[in-house]
């Protein structure tokens, strides 16, 4: 992915917005690092493969979704 330039303000609200989705989602991480080491190499791609991209999937949903309750507060001034 290419770098994203951002003017200074729009930076600290991506920092902000970054630590909200990270503080909400560690759970989620933390559940993709125990479900990784409980599996032996065999068993990492397949069935384990998809539980992660769900679990990912999921990361991504809780940061739009962030994202937008933020917008709604007042917390972005730029374009919606």
């Amino acid at each position: 992915m290419s770098s994203i330039v951002l003017t200074a303000e729009q930076e600290a609200e991506a920092q902000r917005l970054a630590a909200r989705v990270m503080t909400r989602t560690h759970e989620e991480v933390l559940q993709i690092a125990r479900l990784l080491v409980s599996k032996p190499d065999h068993q990492l791609l397949g069935q384990t493969e998809f539980e992660i991209r769900d679990r990912v999937h999921q990361i991504g949903a809780h940061a739009i979704e962030t994202a937008l309750q933020e917008r709604k507060k007042g917390g972005t001034k730029g374009q919606a």
